[in-house]
């Protein structure tokens, strides 16, 4: 049988090596934890982002619907004024 500083001394080595574990597994979750925090801030940062680009999208989209608009009043414009010019024409050869 083994004498008890024999146990002991077992007891000490694995005492030592759950240490060791122990300091190694905190030092991994250390490095997680700032890891977990750097990816965060990234995470806040690309939300920020996108919600610029988002508000640029809406933006650019709604300037194109106003040129659009624009446009097409342009082009009524013209279809009015060619329109005016027809009836100028027609009145001007009824009078004939």
């Amino acid at each position: 049988m083994a004498s008890v500083a024999d146990q002991l001394d077992k007891v000490l080595q694995k005492t030592a090596q759950v240490l060791a574990l122990c300091n190694t597994l905190q030092e991994e979750n250390d490095l997680l934890k700032l890891e977990n925090q750097s990816l965060k801030v990234a995470l806040d940062t690309a939300k920020g982002k996108n919600v610029e680009l988002d508000e640029k999208l809406r933006v650019t989209k709604l300037a194109k619907r106003i040129e659009g608009a624009s446009e097409k009043s342009l082009d009524i414009k013209q279809k009015i004024n060619d329109f005016v010019r027809e009836i100028d024409k027609s009145i001007a050869l009824l009078k004939k």
